[in-house]
């Protein structure tokens, strides 16, 4: 990890230590989503060198593909890919699902994403937002509204990045989008959509809500992350459907809950 990092990460352990709050995730939840993404991308990493291999059967796939169908240029390597042991993870917190809610399944949105993909996807959003909110081509706005909606894409998309000491999670094999659904098939209501561009898809937006139905999305969110953390998983602080094992975001909230763990990230870019 670099010197600068050290010392935000520092800053942030003493934060973390001084507050109420017990939950890594759920204080950084709180936290100036800026100060931990620039601590994140700086963290090293060692990569194992575990290939990736396609996930098993046990979960479920949202079909057809929503960035493949959009045109995403996946070439021979498709989506339903992770690193081995996040691999066998998921099959660990559907393993428990399955115990605790019979008939109950994880459903998967997205894996692994090459970076062609993230690039596609990061321009396929300026593209939609600014159709519908401009009635119009992205590249025909005016400076000012490309940047408003640059801004709110980059609020949950990781830019591209070729530099190989900051990928984005989901080009390292270990980062993966998913939901549950019921044994008729049909998605928990989790109060959003996945991917949905506004604050309502932090993980905790929905806790403090007393309406009966924002009980219900909180107690869905809830029990996913409690599948997914038991099988190791980490939560990104700032989507409730997002989770990994293993990358720079893994490591920052390893090292957040355990100060004196130093732990690098064990997957880069694939």
């Amino acid at each position: 990890m670099t010197r600068g990092c050290r010392a935000s990460l520092a800053g942030l352990q003493h934060s973390f230590a001084a507050s109420p709050i017990s939950d890594v995730g759920n204080f950084l939840e709180q936290r100036d989503p800026q100060a931990w993404r620039q601590c994140r991308v700086t963290l090293s990493i060692e990569d194992c060198g575990e290939p990736l291999v396609e996930i098993s059967p046990d979960v479920s796939f949202t079909s057809p593909h929503p960035y493949a169908a959009a045109g995403a240029p996946y070439g021979e390597q498709g989506p339903w890919f992770l690193r081995v042991t996040v691999a066998q993870r998921l099959q660990a917190a559907q393993a428990r699902l399955s115990k605790q809610h019979p008939g109950f399944q994880l459903r998967l949105f997205d894996a692994y994403r090459p970076l062609s993909v993230q690039g596609f996807m990061i321009e396929h959003e300026w593209e939609r937002i600014a159709s519908e909110q401009h009635g119009g081509s992205f590249k025909r706005l005016d400076p000012i509204a490309q940047d408003e909606i640059r801004s709110l894409v980059e609020t949950f998309w990781a830019p591209a990045s070729q530099d190989t000491t900051s990928p984005p999670p989901h080009s390292t094999g270990a980062a993966l989008d998913l939901t549950i659904v019921d044994p008729h098939k049909r998605p928990l209501d989790m109060g959003t959509e996945i991917d949905e561009l506004s604050e309502r898809s932090a993980p905790s937006f929905f806790a403090a809500v007393r309406g009966e139905k924002e009980r219900h999305y909180h107690a869905n969110r809830t029990l996913l992350y409690d599948v997914m953390t038991h099988a190791g998983f980490h939560r990104l602080p700032s989507e409730w459907w997002h989770f990994s094992y293993g990358d720079q975001t893994w490591a920052l909230i390893e090292n957040l809950a355990d100060p004196e763990s130093a732990r690098p990230a064990i997957y880069g870019r694939v």
